[in-house]
């Protein structure tokens, strides 16, 4: 028996980021919209825990126990005395370090399909309070949709979406660290006033409306400048999309993916076609959402 779970990436049409915690961490209010790029992973009884991975730069995804599929099966495992004794196969399609998730999404589905093929019946709840344990952003992944995280990310309010939104992801020819960002982030902030990360009304009233207009003029991410600062090409890139006709266009979480918003998509096509022609990235993606979160599609 083996049991397949798709899960998809996200994009962060607001990251307000605060001043660093005496534990590290950062709080933040951050705006997930979960889009049609999939990640699928495939979990089946083995004589030992191993993790194989295809798509995509799927040789930079490590394959031993700090893999976020393997934390997530190992963490369920602890909790109901079983032996994590499984086969995870991911088949990558959301970039990898490409601040989109895909790690993250790459633990939700481990966790959703080992609680199903093990049969343990956790509550949502008990997911939850795992993903939350194994890094801020895995929640959201199982959940989907569109959703405001507070605290680092992993405390979830869902939020109302009147529409599809359209967006071209620019894939960049390398990747960043989400912790040298956030280093780079405390690097340029330090000695000012950080802000309390609040959400921008005006952009979960834009989500809700389904309006593509007022959420290009409300979309932020505070880690940009730190993004930049560390991967100046970037800059290249979101002209180039800016040029070619997008309402919006900026990092996606900590980069380097950058993420473009498109009034239609015909638009989201044009967009690609002239992100491809520019030079300025490495690969280029097409998606919509929201989309649900993490799913069971074979067992």
């Amino acid at each position: 028996m083996s049991v397949t779970v798709r899960v998809p990436a996200k994009v962060n049409v607001q990251l307000a980021v605060g001043a660093a915690r005496p534990d590290g961490f950062h709080d933040l209010a951050n705006v997930f919209l979960a889009v049609g790029l999939h990640d699928e992973v495939t979990v089946t009884p083995a004589d030992e825990l191993r993790v194989t991975c295809e798509g995509p730069d799927a040789a930079q995804v490590p394959l031993d126990r700090t893999n976020l599929a393997a934390r997530a099966a190992i963490a369920l495992a602890e909790r109901h005395g079983l032996d994590p004794a499984v086969h995870l196969h991911i088949a990558k399609d959301i970039p990898v370090a490409g601040g989109m998730a895909g790690g993250s999404a790459d633990g939700a589905a481990a966790l959703l399909a080992c609680d199903a093929l093990w049969g343990t019946g956790a509550s949502r709840a008990e997911l939850l309070d795992i993903c939350a344990e194994l890094g801020s952003d895995v929640p959201f992944s199982l959940v989907g949709g569109a959703a405001l995280g507070t605290g680092r990310g992993e405390k979830l309010r869902p939020l109302d979406v009147g529409g599809t939104f359209w967006w071209v992801f620019a894939m960049a020819e390398r990747g960043l660290s989400t912790p040298a960002v956030f280093r780079e982030f405390d690097r340029l902030t330090a000695g000012l006033d950080v802000p309390e990360p609040v959400a921008s009304e005006t952009l979960l009233d834009a989500l809700a409306k389904g309006d593509p207009d007022a959420l290009a003029a409300a979309v932020s991410n505070d880690l940009q400048p730190a993004a930049l600062s560390l991967f100046p090409e970037l800059a290249d890139t979101l002209a180039a999309g800016s040029a070619a006709g997008a309402l919006a266009g900026l990092v996606s979480g900590s980069g380097p993916t950058t993420a473009f918003l498109a009034r239609d998509p015909g638009s989201a096509v044009k967009i690609a076609d002239a992100l491809r022609a520019s030079g300025t990235c490495r690969a280029v993606r097409t998606a919509s959402g929201p989309v649900p979160g993490a799913t069971v599609i074979r067992a």
